[in-house]
């Protein structure tokens, strides 16, 4: 068991790419000593944040739900967890690892209806939109790509040239950054990045807390 974050090195992304090679129970049961220092690992380092973020840890597993899928591939390639319970803040924090490297982000993920129509007024709206647009703007120039999810139709009630239309599409909006694996990569631009890459995602973040909030019905 790892007790203290030590950095992800090689063997990490290896092993990942030999599950996308060979995704198979076979290959996790041959490998099960690095199957056990990808998950370990990325614990240790979701542990170590949380010390500076508060929450709770949850990293989730590596099987996949096959009931419904036409893919029966038992595993997931990457593996991810996130933060939640987050002090002061409506979403988790999400981080993430596979053969591409580390992957860190926040945002609101697949809004629930209500959400969705909370969000879109806020958008409309003169000073919320025009707000939350100066928040995508700044958090993009700060190296932060900002990404969603989005209705490619036209939105009933809405003027297809709305200044803001590509915003007022999403239904999911979330920033972060990657790293690419290398040959490894390292304790400190680990916790360095992920912790400067969740900061500074945290003003937009507010805005959605403030202007949508967490889901009142199911997605």
């Amino acid at each position: 068991m790892i007790t203290r974050f030590e950095g992800f090195p090689a063997a990490v992304f290896g092993w990942f790419e030999g599950l996308e090679r060979d995704n198979s129970r076979d290959y996790v049961s041959a490998t099960h000593e690095t199957f056990d220092l990808v998950r370990d690992s990325f614990a240790a380092m979701l542990d170590e944040l949380a010390g500076q973020f508060g929450g709770e840890v949850k990293v989730f597993r590596q099987h996949r739900d096959l009931r419904f899928s036409k893919d029966k591939s038992p595993y997931k390639t990457r593996t991810y967890g996130l933060l939640y319970d987050v002090p002061d803040q409506h979403t988790g924090l999400y981080a993430a690892i596979s053969a591409d490297g580390l992957y860190a982000g926040t945002g609101y993920y697949r809004m629930s209806r209500d959400q969705l129509e909370r969000y879109r007024r806020a958008v409309v709206d003169e000073t919320a939109g025009a707000d939350l647009a100066a928040l995508v703007a700044t958090t993009r120039r700060a190296g932060l790509g900002v990404e969603g999810t989005g209705v490619q139709t036209a939105l009933r009630g809405y003027p297809r040239d709305h200044p803001r239309i590509e915003l007022l599409r999403m239904t999911s909006v979330i920033a972060g950054r990657g790293w690419p694996a290398d040959d490894g990569i390292s304790r400190r631009v680990v916790l360095g990045g992920v912790a400067r890459t969740w900061r500074t995602a945290r003003p937009l973040v507010s805005w959605f807390d403030e202007q949508v909030g967490p889901a009142e019905i199911p997605a």
